[in-house]
């Protein structure tokens, strides 16, 4: 996993290319439109609107606050992503590693808790959740990780639980009169099992406790690992969504290259990359225990360099994703919508870096071309532009 937070995937990869060190990731006011989350059927619907960790292009990520500002804009879905403490209760955050989303590093009396751990393999330095109690964790602040991102809400935000999230969820449903659906994942599962600090029954719990652990239920559970969604299966009715991870991808054509593979196959033995889940085998195979797919957008509409390189090309002084052109990959949602999957993906976001040339700075031409592809529903950091955009496709179809 990167130890960047949020810069583009784009980015990332190019930072990637050069030294062959770094992985891949993963309006205001109500929505006159907004309608009850429907479960997940083949072909093309009304895409749902995920707040992606909440509302990050404007408030710090998971926090109640930015779920709330998601709500009242007309998102259909909440995602929080969860990580265990050293008590084992479910908090709500990006990473283990929360040296970057909080305010942790400037607090004295945790200094001695800074350290570099192994996360899916990989060396990371900072403050693991792992090591504080929830009565710890509740002490400390979230931060806004990107600096071109509004920093004045920095320190004035709790983290919160993953119960926390579902009761604002279920409470903002009865005062809307819509239902605010859930979205959580299961970060770094295998990991968290190394630790001893497992999820996925504590995650059932929650949803148990809160009657939302069943078939009916406005839940999706999502995960970058096949195996612990295998056995969620088991276990419960509700919703699952198999996410794929990107890795470098050939500048020339755009085709993702085979240089990732979900965490547990690496642990497993299993060969292979994320590649073989987007085969027409492997969508009948993710169908067996899942009704999303939900890969990297980079998947669906492929970026790619006219001469083949990384070139600033806009003349802005960097190579980011404002550089390259796009094309579409229909293939991929007609196979997914074959297998009887819907199609999810992330993450868009408003930033001119990160939208395409073809999009002419416009995050709406974008979303709008992935709806007309076939997209179920995406994760977005700008609700404010990702409902409308949304609402007026809908509108026009």
């Amino acid at each position: 996993m990167a130890k960047v937070w949020y810069t583009s995937a784009l980015v990332m990869m190019l930072a990637a290319a050069v030294s062959s060190a770094e992985n891949n990731l993963c309006g205001e006011g109500p929505s006159p439109t907004a309608q009850t989350p429907s479960k997940p059927t083949p072909g093309k619907t009304r895409p749902l609107v995920v707040g992606h960790r909440g509302a990050p292009g404007y408030l710090p990520d998971h926090t109640i606050e930015g779920y709330t500002l998601a709500i009242e804009t007309g998102v259909d879905y909440i995602e929080p992503d969860l990580v265990s403490t050293k008590d084992g209760f479910l908090v709500v955050r990006h990473e283990p590693n929360i040296i970057g989303t909080t305010d942790v590093d400037s607090r004295p009396e945790f200094k001695d808790r800074k350290k570099t751990m192994k996360v899916d393999g990989v060396d990371d330095t900072g403050y693991f959740v792992s090591d504080f109690t929830l009565a710890e964790i509740k002490t400390l602040r979230a931060i806004q990780p990107l600096p071109e991102r509004d920093q004045s809400f920095n320190g004035k935000f709790e983290i919160p639980t993953f119960e926390e999230v579902i009761a604002l969820a279920q409470k903002k449903s009865k005062e809307t009169g819509r239902t605010i659906g859930i979205y959580p994942e299961t970060k770094h599962p295998t990991y968290h099992r190394q630790l001893n600090l497992p999820i996925e029954d504590k995650l059932l719990a929650a949803l148990d406790k809160a009657g939302w652990n069943n078939a009916e239920a406005p839940v999706i559970i999502q995960s970058f690992e096949t195996a612990n969604l295998k056995e969620l299966r088991k276990k419960t009715k509700v919703t699952l969504s198999q996410l794929v991870d990107g890795g470098l991808f050939d500048f020339k054509t755009g085709d993702v290259l085979p240089t990732v593979k979900p965490y547990d196959w690496t642990v497993s033995g299993r060969n292979g990359s994320t590649l073989d889940l987007l085969t027409p085998e492997g969508l009948k195979e993710v169908a067996t225990y899942a009704e999303i797919i939900a890969p990297w957008k980079q998947y669906l509409v492929k970026a790619f360099s006219i001469n083949g390189t990384a070139t600033d090309v806009n003349g802005d002084g960097k190579v980011s994703d404002a550089d390259f052109n796009v094309k579409p990959n229909p293939k991929l949602f007609e196979d997914a919508h074959a297998a009887g999957l819907k199609v999810h993906t992330w993450t868009f976001r408003d930033e001119p870096y990160r939208l395409a040339l073809d999009y002419k700075n416009s995050p709406e031409a974008e979303l709008m071309q992935f709806f007309d592809l076939g997209l179920d529903g995406f994760f977005t950091d700008n609700c404010k532009s990702g409902v409308p955009a949304r609402n007026k496709w809908v509108a026009q179809q």
